[in-house]
Order: structure tokens, then sequence, then C-alpha cells
């Protein structure tokens, strides 16, 4: 079939599988192209198929040789229907995997049920043995507890008092206002249930007790904090709170992983372009002054640099990893360096529909929203027909 975007606000409803491949390979390209990574060598992703769950198995498995599991929930493709964006990601880089003669597994279903962290054990059993990283990158609205079966929603609000500044339509660079009013205690416990640290501690109490953690094991999982424009619907909102408790939990698993040596940590990572980000008022804004910074000054990076620098710079040399005060990874250092937060802050009061254009990389933000799914993507002819009917060579076609 031909496959082209079609877009409903900050989601796009269809996915190309050539593009979705080339992304995936690019991205082995650059790490391939870098020194080797005396890391880990069986590696358990969840959240694996997008963004820097996706940077982080490509990292692995090109930097370090690693056998690689990658647990994700995405949708698969049927007759003249797109696939999702991360089945093709991850069908293309099995591919290349198999092609290196790398172990590579996916399993495809709900991370936060108590069937798929058994399925993930087992498969661990039979083919590895045990991992020696495990890497959360879980970035799901909804979140179904596996005991009660009660599902929670994420909410993106301020807490205290309403949120109102600027944000802008990528699609058109038309400038608004927007006004978000303040979560309550519901809305708040809610996003912590979902994206607070409770089903990374069911994750590794779940792998810790089945034996399944080598000795020194590290896991980590991944956090934002962002600049001082969007703290108060961030931060300081509901996802912070979320954020806060993750950020805590690494504590937690680090005392529980001493048995056997382990450590748990949070890396903060820069702002991208995601499914996800795209969908928070503000952001998109701040990005598109943001990318047009770094790259004036020759510091952007996306996914796949951040990930590489991530393994590369901080969790596998032989010094001990750089920590902020708070106990973090900060693989951010460059988006919030003075420098670059200072001229985002002047171009932001100035901004503008008229202007978003000239001062900012608009452009670059729409080229990247259209990527996560596979579409502007040099090299490839969207007009051309393209069998949507791949599938994932480890996950059966009745998945």
């Amino acid at each position: 079939m031909i496959i082209q975007p079609r877009t409903r606000g900050f989601i796009c409803l269809t996915a190309h599988p050539e593009g979705c491949a080339k992304n995936v390979t690019d991205q082995i390209a650059y790490v391939t192209s870098k020194e080797n990574i005396d890391g880990p060598k069986k590696v358990l992703i969840i959240g694996a198929s997008t963004g820097f769950g996706l940077a982080s198995r490509i990292t692995a498995a090109f930097g370090s040789q690693a056998a690689t599991i990658g647990v994700f929930l995405e949708k698969p493709p049927k007759e003249n229907r797109p696939a999702s964006p991360g089945w093709y990601n991850s069908a293309a880089f099995e591919t290349e995997a198999n092609k290196q003669n790398l172990y590579a597994k996916s399993i495809n279903g709900d991370a936060f049920s108590t069937e798929v962290k058994e399925e993930t054990i087992q498969l661990i059993k039979e083919d590895l043995g045990t991992v020696d990283l495990v890497i959360y990158s879980l970035a799901s609205p909804v979140r179904k507890d596996p005991e009660s079966g009660i599902k929670y929603k994420s909410v993106l609000k301020p807490i205290g008092k309403k949120f109102e500044n600027k944000t802008v339509d990528f699609h058109t660079g038309e400038l608004s206002n927007v006004a978000i009013d303040p979560a309550n205690q519901e809305d708040i416990d809610n996003t912590i249930k979902v994206m607070g640290g409770e089903d990374w501690t069911l994750w590794i109490k779940a792998l810790l007790e089945a034996g399944v953690l080598a000795e020194n094991c590290t896991t980590v999982a991944y956090s934002y904090i962002g600049p001082e424009v969007t703290q108060p619907v961030y931060r300081e909102g509901t996802i912070g709170m979320a954020k806060n408790d993750l950020e805590q939990t690494a504590f937690t698993l680090t005392d529980q992983l001493k048995d056997i040596k382990g450590k748990a940590y949070v890396s903060v990572n820069k702002a991208l372009v995601t499914q996800a980000s795209s969908a928070i008022p503000v952001i998109p804004l701040y990005i598109s002054l943001l990318y047009q910074v770094m790259k004036d000054k020759n510091i952007h990076e996306g996914c796949i640099e951040q990930i590489y620098r991530l393994f590369s710079e901080r969790l596998f040399t032989e010094d001990t990893i750089p920590l902020d005060t708070e106990g973090r990874i900060r693989i951010d250092d460059w988006e919030m360096r003075k420098d670059v937060q200072e001229e985002i802050q002047k171009l932001w009061s100035s901004a503008t529909s008229d202007n978003i254009a000239d001062i900012s990389d608009l452009e670059g933000y729409r080229k990247d929203f259209f990527n996560l799914f596979g579409f502007k993507v040099p090299g490839i002819d969207e007009s051309k027909e393209v069998d949507e009917m791949l599938w994932i060579t480890s996950i059966a076609q009745n998945a």
C-alpha cells in the first residue's frame, strides 16, 4: 500500500515501515562509527521500541555487542493498515541485529502486567541466564494496576494555581495562549501511580527474586527536569511529582540490590521531540527554540547521541559515575548550560506567530515529529507502494 502521514493534532495515525527502518539503521550507523563501549553484555530494555528506549537498545547491541530483550506494547500490522512506528522500529532492529549475529528477542505486551514480567523472566532464564543491565523507559499515559485491576490515568496539570503561558501549533506555526487549571489530589496520586517508581520497583523485585539479575547489575530509569519556563506545568506539576517519586525509587532499589552489588540510577535526559512531549503545551515552543540555540552552538543531540554519551561517558567508564546533588546522572547538562538557557529566555519573550519561523527551529521540530513515524526521512519515497505486513522475527504472527 501507499502510506502517507495522517495527523490529528499531536498524533500521527500512520507509520512508514521503510522510513522507520532507515531511522534505525541511521542510529546504528552513528553508534558503529564511534568507539566500542566496554559495557553490558546482556540487557533488558523495558519500553524498547521508540525514543530513548530504542536508542538504549541500539547502543547496547551495536556499541557493546550486547544480547538484548526488548519489552514494549505496539500495534502489529493488518492488511492495508500499517503497524505502529515502534513495531516497525523493532522489526528493523531485530533484522539488523540478526545480520551481526547479535541475540535479539522481543515481547509485545503490557509491561505493567504480572504476565509480561513472568514471560520476560522465563525468556531470560531460557536464553541468557541473567542480565547485567535493565533499562526502564516506559512512557504510557495509562497503567492498569496488576493487583487491583484498576486503571489509572496520568494528567499534565500544575499544582496550586492555574498555569498560563504561550505555546505553538507546530503544524501551522501559530502562537497562542494556553491555560491549564490546577490538579486536585486525585490527579496527583493517579499520575504518580502511572509514571512514578512503583512499576520499576515491581520489575526489579520480580527479576531479583527470580535470580535473573547478574552480580553488579545496573538498572537505569529516565527522567526530565527542564527549564524555568516549563517548571509550573511540568517539574512542579503532577508529572514532576511522579518524576520525584521515580527518582527517589533509585535509592530504594540500590538498597534492595546490595546483596548482588547492584546499583539503580536515574538519568535526566535532554528535551527531545517525542509523541509524549508533543502533547505537552509549551514544550513544542521550548524545544523549537532549544534546537535553534543548540544547533547554533553545535551541541545539539538526538536520542542516539544522548544515550551513546550516557553509556560511554557516564555508565561504563573506569571513573566513578558523576551525580548531581540529588544523586542523578545529568545527561541534560548541555541543554541546561547557562548560556543556552539565557538565549532561550530572550527568544521566548520575543516570540510571535510572525517571527517564530525566523528565531526558532520549528522546521526541525516538524521534521523530527514526522520522523518518529517514518515520514519525511531522506531517501524514502512516500509515493511508492511498500509492504506494510512486516513482522518482528521473534514474535509470532498472531501476537
